[in-house]
């Protein structure tokens, strides 16, 4: 069951996050080193997670007045359970409930269980021309930390309210 996560549970989902970069290897993807994302997090509010302890969870903020999911990340040992599909749908669930037009996201092009895994969840790739300034500013500071290591795309879900 997805529920919000709570501050004591955060080394968890720091191991869940570096599990889980630790598979891109796979497809010669090697992070730079440095904190891990939900290590930044600055309000637990923003973080919903399954299971207890923590297998997965999706972090998420505000860009360009849509939803914007940071990081999703389940635990490699319990993937293939539905755990980041039920994620995914409690983030939109969660930005229509908040009266978002969409849910926006940057992920890699072509690793499988990145762009064409949240295609078969309803996003789609945002052209450039329609990249707002602060998805602007979120794929630039993607570039400085060297996070673009393979081609990545800006994905878009519309809630159609």
């Amino acid at each position: 069951m997805v529920r919000w996560a709570e501050s004591g549970e955060l080394s968890r989902l720091i191991e869940v996050e570096q599990a889980a970069d630790g598979l891109f290897l796979q497809v010669g993807i090697e992070f730079p080193p440095g904190t891990t994302m939900v290590q930044e997090v600055a309000d637990v509010g923003t973080v919903l997670v399954e299971g207890e302890p923590a297998a997965g969870f999706a972090m998420f903020g505000w860009v360009d007045g849509n939803v914007h999911l940071d990081q999703l990340a389940v635990h490699p040992g319990q993937m293939r359970q539905g755990i980041g599909g039920r994620l995914v749908r409690a983030v939109l669930d969660h930005a229509r409930a908040a009266g978002a037009p969409a849910v926006t996201l940057t992920t890699f092009r072509d690793v499988p269980w990145n762009a064409p895994w949240y295609e078969r969840h309803g996003f789609t790739v945002l052209p450039e021309r329609e990249w707002g300034p602060e998805v602007r500013k979120v794929v630039e500071h993607e570039r400085e930390l060297g996070i673009e290591v393979a081609p990545r795309v800006v994905m878009r879900a519309d809630l159609g309210r």
